[in-house]
């Protein structure tokens, strides 16, 4: 099972990533934790400047915008 983070403070592109993210893993029938985190030291522990920011299994897969449902496929599976 793939764990799976949307860092961010709650912004609309960091909700808007987190909705494509689970359309992504649905699509893709991927067993995985889906978690949010909002907490800015969180957040900077991964070395994380701009939000959102997705990362997958400890990994910062992508910084700073929202990518589309098939890219993030690319990125999660």
């Amino acid at each position: 099972m793939k764990h799976i983070e949307i860092l961010g403070t709650g912004c609309p592109k960091c909700k808007k990533l987190t909705e494509q993210t689970m359309i992504a893993a649905d699509e893709l029938g991927l067993e995985c934790n889906i978690e949010k985190v909002e907490d800015i030291q969180k957040i900077m522990a991964y070395g994380v400047m701009m939000t959102p920011a997705l990362v997958v299994d400890g990994k910062v897969k992508l910084t700073g915008k929202v990518p589309s449902v098939e890219e993030l496929k690319e990125l999660i599976s």
